[in-house]
């Protein structure tokens, strides 16, 4: 005849359930949010450096049509900082080629990195509008 001997019974202390089932979740779900956040700061630093593409080609576009109608030195920096938000015109640089026919502007803009691993570094986009 096999009786049965509840836990503890013979010393030895019963097994605790569920503590290191909870331990083990506890690990897994701190390993998934740090991925999914840094998933998500990957995603806003592409949008980042997508709207720093956009902001170089209008302040280029504006540099060289300011250059074109005034040819001034400073006038068309000032016109291509203006057409950009100010946190990116402050790194922005702007880098002019004159012809006889037309002016061409180069935009540099620094891609500013959420995350050091991140860095896009800098976009470049160049305009080019007839000389009137």
């Amino acid at each position: 005849m096999v009786t049965h001997i509840p836990p503890g019974a013979t010393g030895t202390p019963a097994p605790r359930r569920g503590t290191r089932q909870s331990g083990q979740a506890a690990i897994e779900y701190v390993g998934v949010l740090v991925i999914l956040l840094f998933v998500a700061l990957a995603a806003v630093q592409l949008g980042i450096a997508v709207y720093a593409a956009q902001q170089a080609g209008t302040a280029s576009r504006a540099a060289a049509r300011a250059a074109s109608f005034d040819g001034r030195a400073g006038a068309y920096e000032q016109a291509g900082r203006a057409s950009m938000s100010g946190w990116l015109a402050d790194g922005a640089t702007f880098t002019p080629s004159v012809s006889s026919e037309e002016m061409t502007v180069t935009t540099r803009v620094e891609i500013p990195a959420l995350l050091p691993l991140l860095d896009f570094g800098s976009v470049t986009k160049s305009a080019t509008m007839p000389r009137d």
